[in-house]
């Protein structure tokens, strides 16, 4: 049986687990933060590299790229081996990251060559800009179209890479058009994928773009209906004020009689009596 010494020692070792799964949380999330900048860039720099690596570059320049690919793995892949150390749950942390396990264990740069084009993966991490939960709220706003406007350019720039690299082309610029002309839906057909995942591009490429254009939409529309809505809301206030000062002159009009009602009914007493 448990004392009250008993369930009160249970009570504080419980506290005091939770006060340090808390803490651990904590230092993760705190983590995870320090790392989100230093990873957006690496993410970034995905661009130039394959760019460099696809162009008549020289030496010098190729051999910068190849070092800067491998700084880009390590970085990755001393994101997750820290966040493995510091998280209270590795197991969670890997079903719910499984961008970040796919990265670094598809695109190493010891790879061969043939599935270098693995690489674009690691663009995807740039999704993570975007906090789709506060973004629904008001993805047709001004804010919204912004984050969707710049989802569109690094869509662009990071298919169009991953595009040149999938279809062999020389410049990667050639994929920045095609990309630019399949999200426009203009379609010259003078770029098109061969490929099996130039085609799974090209449709993730179809379906930014016509996101992108309802996002301007709606945008659009929400504009007006934001101007006519705050017309009303003026309007309903001018009715409410007005409404307000008659109520307050009536009840001003009740008071006065009432006061002279009571002044009245005073004199009779004093009168009777």
């Amino acid at each position: 049986m448990f004392d009250s010494k008993s369930w009160s020692h249970l009570a504080n070792r419980r506290s005091f687990g939770l006060v340090e799964l808390a803490d651990v949380n904590q230092r993760a999330q705190r983590v995870e933060r320090l790392f989100a900048l230093p990873m957006l860039v690496a993410a970034l720099l995905v661009i130039p590299v394959i760019a460099i690596e696809q162009s008549d570059a020289s030496e010098r320049w190729q051999a910068a790229a190849g070092l800067v690919n491998w700084l880009i793995w390590i970085a990755f892949a001393v994101e997750a081996v820290v966040m493995l150390a510091v998280v209270d749950s590795r197991w969670h942390w890997l079903r719910t990251h499984p961008l970040e396990v796919a990265i670094v264990l598809l695109t190493p740069p010891f790879l061969p060559s043939s599935v270098q084009a693995l690489r674009a993966f690691r663009l995807l991490r740039l999704l993570r800009l975007l906090r789709v939960a506060k973004l629904a709220r008001h993805v047709f706003s001004l804010d919204g179209l912004r984050y969707a406007a710049f989802l569109v350019v690094l869509t662009a720039l990071g298919s169009g890479a991953a595009y040149s690299a999938f279809e062999d082309k020389e410049s990667t610029w050639d994929g920045v058009w095609w990309a630019v002309t399949t999200m426009t839906t203009v379609g010259y057909g003078d770029e098109f994928p061969a490929t099996v995942p130039g085609r799974l591009l090209g449709m993730t490429v179809m379906i930014v773009g016509i996101g992108f254009i309802a996002v301007l939409t709606g945008a659009i529309a929400e504009r007006f209906l934001a101007t006519q809505i705050e017309k009303s809301q003026e309007d309903v206030v001018e009715e409410v004020e007005e409404t307000g000062a008659e109520l307050h002159e009536e009840l001003r009009a009740i008071r006065e009689r009432l006061q002279a009602l009571e002044k009245r009914l005073e004199a009779q007493r004093g009168a009777t009596t």
